[in-house]
């Protein structure tokens, strides 16, 4: 992220960094050397750029696990997650010959006792600082954030696993994290159904709040602030990581080849094709711009971009095409800057909707129906396995037929066993990724003891696509909320925030953001969303949506990681499988380049 450019919780953590880390104990015309773990690059690579780093006097960024070059001249700056193989590659540094001139730790968390005198034993005269820095998140976007641990659902769901509880204490530890790093002591409150996983971390989180604002000098005692943190299970909502969305960033990630935000395309150069890649991220504006726009809006907003830049450029036919792009950027080549942007989205929004003509449109209009329970005339979907036959009939992938099967059971709060039986002939037997959504207290199977559905909003006054009628639950709760309307029993509190938040109360000036198509600055209430066990892309939107209709509330949402119903699914299949504990953090050896 440029310096001085505005996305939120990049931008708070950026200055978090640079104000603890990169600026403390600068001197003026001194270079020093950076040294991350595989956590902190991901963490600084969110929020920054190279010549940012390199503008703050950072002429090297190194990785502690490689074979690096002594440069005893210079002071290294450590930038680490407090393990024990991070910790053992530091002491090396400076335990038979100094590598560099001295060492100044910055850990990203709370450092065992046992490592500090480890540190203390084997280097503490090479040592000029060690600091703790409570930074154990990641933003993902300016108004989303992960805590980076897609192996927490495995942890969490599976019977075979016994780390729940040291899981479930080092998320509580990671969330807390984010509320010091905004400067928040929030209230806590939890959805009590479906499962138990909520409230224990609820309470966690409330416990070390309460220790850390005990322990920081800086804000001991701190009372709680203007904000809300809600923690939810992934089964309070089956249905929203499921469905066919038709946004475009849900739609990008569900139905594109997306590998680590980067898109992948074949651009022709007369008639050579080369591979050309483009990262989806903030920096991107015009992808931030489109990203939570319907499908059909996109395809109408890129080619009206194209032509606003090439009005004085004849395009035969007044027809945008990638090819005929091509054929007037090789002619112009100052017309390549302008327009290479657009050509990427115009592009992925060409392979979106071959996809939805393909098949994608006509399994959306049986998921919402089943979503919904009603067709787009409002009328009451009254046979259910009518409207999913279609489907399993048809010639659509497993995959595609499994979303529809899981919707059409959510839609009935569970089946019979014959039912599931003829069922599963039409899945190739991939039973165990149906079965499994018991372990997230989603019901499967029919029973006398029906849980109850949640009771939604009317939003049938509400302007919307045929094709896309359903809307998260997680909106009516993060509205609900700012209203004031969440009812305690269903949401008790672990802890009262302030009596008056009704999330319109502005009560001290907070660092300023920017939502995803506006750049009005507000000052105000906070709404931090959790949810345990992946946040979908239909998810993090409606925490923007949410934000711009209510100006003086901004709501952030987080979870463990992000969630595609691809991967979701393979989640489900994987908790049929025996996995050992893993560590929060993986640290994954990279090769040279």
């Amino acid at each position: 992220m440029a310096a001085g450019t505005d996305h939120g919780l990049k931008n708070i953590l950026w200055q978090k960094i640079k104000e603890n880390v990169i600026d403390d104990h600068k001197k003026p015309g001194e270079w020093r050397i950076l040294i991350l773990d595989h956590f902190t690059t991901k963490v600084l690579s969110s929020c920054c750029k190279m010549s940012d780093l390199m503008s703050e006097g950072i002429t090297i960024v190194e990785d502690l696990y490689k074979n690096r070059e002594p440069v005893p001249e210079m002071k290294a700056v450590y930038f680490i997650s407090p393990s024990e193989k991070g910790v053992d590659s530091l002491v090396n540094d400076f335990k038979s010959t100094y590598k560099y001139k001295a060492a100044y730790i910055y850990f990203t968390d709370y450092c065992p006792d046992s490592l500090f005198n480890k540190l203390r034993t084997y280097c503490a005269k090479a040592i000029r600082v060690c600091k703790e820095l409570n930074i154990s998140f990641l933003p993902y976007e300016s108004q989303v954030f992960t805590l980076d641990n897609p192996d927490a659902f495995h942890s969490i769901y599976s019977t075979h696993r016994t780390d729940k509880d040291t899981t479930l204490e080092k998320m509580a530890e990671q969330i807390v994290t984010l509320c010091a790093t905004l400067d928040e002591n929030p209230g806590v409150r939890y959805k009590k159904e479906p499962l138990d996983n909520a409230k224990k971390l609820a309470q966690l989180v409330e416990n070390k709040l309460g220790e850390h604002y005990e322990l920081d000098e800086k804000c001991k005692g701190k009372s709680k602030t203007q904000a809300q943190l809600l923690i939810v299970d992934r089964g309070f909502d089956p249905v929203s990581p499921i469905l066919h969305e038709l946004t475009y960033q849900a739609m990008v990630y569900d139905l594109i080849s997306i590998e680590n935000d980067t898109y992948k395309y074949q651009s022709k150069d007369g008639a050579v094709a080369k591979e050309k890649q483009s990262i989806l991220n903030e920096e991107d504006d015009l992808w931030t711009k489109l990203r939570h726009m319907h499908i059909a809006e996109v395809s109408e907003k890129i080619p009206k971009l194209v032509k606003e830049i090439s009005a004085n450029k004849k395009i035969k036919d007044n027809k945008i095409t990638m090819s005929g792009l091509s054929q007037l950027m090789k002619k112009m080549p100052s017309f390549r800057k302008q327009i290479s942007k657009k050509t990427v989205h115009l592009n992925l929004a060409e392979e979106c909707m071959n996809h939805f003509q393909t098949n994608v449109e006509k399994l959306c209009k049986v998921e919402q129906d089943l979503a919904l329970g009603a067709d787009t005339e409002g009328q009451k979907v009254k046979d259910p396995m009518r409207t999913l036959l279609p489907v399993l009939l048809q010639k659509h992938s497993t995959y595609d037929k499994i979303r529809a099967v899981l919707l059409y059971i959510f839609s009935l709060n569970g089946t019979t066993e014959e039912n599931l039986r003829k069922i599963f002939q039409q899945i190739d037997n991939e039973s165990n990724i149906i079965l499994n959504w018991d372990r997230l207290g989603v019901p499967i199977h029919s029973s006398s003891s029906q849980q109850r559905k949640t009771a939604r909003k009317d939003r049938s006054h509400e302007e919307t696509y045929q094709l896309s009628r359903w809307t998260p639950v997680i909106k009516d709760v993060m509205e609900d909320a700012i209203e004031n309307k969440l009812e305690t029993r269903e949401w008790p509190h672990k802890s009262e925030c302030p009596a008056a938040w009704n999330g319109s109360g502005a009560v001290s000036a907070r660092q300023k953001h920017k939502g995803s198509n506006q750049d009005d600055r507000r000052s105000g209430s906070r709404l931090i969303v959790f949810i345990i066990g992946g946040v979908s892309y239909s998810e993090m939107r409606c925490a923007y949506e949410v934000t711009q209709a209510v100006k003086s509330c901004e709501v952030i949402i987080g979870s463990t990681h992000i969630l595609t119903p691809r991967r979701l699914l393979d989640d489900m299949q994987d908790l049929s499988k025996t996995k050992g504990p893993m560590e929060t953090f993986t640290i994954i050896e990279e090769k040279a380049a």
